[in-house]
């Protein structure tokens, strides 16, 4: 739960809120949509894949309406659904894209306790899902849900993208390609060797949980948690200047050379700017954490949905789960919510012609 609660506590965090239209660009083809909906029989649950992560999805009423995305020599299909209250169900259409207009991107995929060395402070720090145990699930989600599912796009879309915390330091200038930059082969063994021992050069010990507390006579619930919160990710825990640190993407996808990181820090527009510059019309997003920076930070879906067809690929996410040892719940919850506004689909439901 500490992906986006960190950003804010950091600084970290770069969130354009809005973006102008260009006054001169010319007027969109329009088409009339015929928004019937058809009830489904005994519909099937969604996101049902992957019970150990999601809690599957039902819903009494299901309706299936027309295609939405229709491009002319479409070959990537997207079923998708949202939920409506007024229609009172759950409406699913088919999705016809072109590959070469659709990006990939996968939100915050934190390198943390992986082995590259940027590791979670003893004996009280927290990172990412906030404790070893939970970040070690997460990462097991990735290696098993979303990194086949990029590694079947990767070739096809016309890029694979992550987005990171922070600003495009020196170190991962030299290892990443960004919006910007490609880096050469000995520019990429130089910034892993430097992220190596950057990572690995720092004291991940912080101070232990407090053992007193003072609390006074007619308020001690607020003194209480005044000075033992239930989530604190600054220096006291984690040692000054973890947050600092080169994140970097997580062992447990393939990044290619082509691959794409984009930087919170440099904001929305860049991004948009980049996509819309390489005919990009359609996003399939991914990634981490589904009720917070999935949604929020620079490559999240409230940016990206305002100029692009974006796609929530929800057994590709997870969200965060305080209190719980599944993220089963907390992932539905997340999904269900988004799905009044969004687009959602599942891995299962995006094909590729062959």
């Amino acid at each position: 739960m500490l992906r986006c609660t960190t950003l804010v506590l950091s600084g970290i965090t770069s969130l354009v809120l809005a973006s102008r239209a260009v006054a001169d660009e010319p007027a969109a083809a329009t088409r009339v949509y015929q928004n019937q909906l058809v009830r489904i029989d005994n519909p099937k649950p969604l996101l049902a894949d992957h019970p150990e992560f999601f809690e599957p999805i039902i819903e009494q009423a299901h309706f299936e309406a027309p295609p939405l995305v229709t491009d002319e020599g479409a070959d990537l299909h997207v079923r998708a659904w949202r939920f409506s209250y007024n229609a009172r169900g759950i409406i699913e259409m088919p999705n016809h894209l072109k590959a070469s207009h659709t990006a990939v991107i996968m939100v915050h995929p934190w390198g943390i306790d992986d082995g590259q060395g940027w590791d979670t402070p003893e004996p009280a720090g927290v990172a990412d899902f906030c404790t070893k145990e939970k970040n070690h699930l997460a990462a097991r989600h990735t290696r098993e849900i979303v990194r086949p599912f990029i590694n079947s796009l990767r070739g096809e879309a016309a890029f694979v993208m992550y987005s990171l915390p922070g600003g495009k330091d020196p170190i991962r200038q030299k290892l990443y390609r960004s919006l910007a930059h490609t880096p050469s082969e000995a520019e990429r063994k130089e910034g892993a060797a430097e992220l190596s021992a950057k990572l690995k050069g720092f004291q991940y010990q912080g101070e232990p949980l407090p053992t007193q507390l003072s609390l006074s006579q007619d308020k001690p619930v607020i003194d209480y948690f005044r000075q033992f919160p239930g989530l604190d990710a600054g220096a006291k825990y984690n040692n000054d200047g973890f947050w600092s640190l080169p994140i970097p993407v997580t062992s447990d996808v393939d990044v290619a050379p082509e691959d794409i990181v984009i930087y919170d820090a440099e904001g929305y527009e860049p991004l948009k700017k980049f996509l819309q510059s390489n005919a990009i019309r359609h996003v399939l997003l991914t990634g981490y954490a589904t009720d917070m920076c999935f949604c929020r930070t620079t490559a999240g879906y409230e940016n990206l949905s305002k100029d692009f067809n974006v796609f929530l690929v929800g057994d590709a996410s997870l969200a965060t789960f305080p209190a719980n040892t599944s993220p089963r719940f907390a992932v539905n919850a997340a999904i269900s919510f988004a799905a009044l506004n969004q687009l959602v689909t599942q891995v299962s439901w995006v094909k590729l012609d062959r």
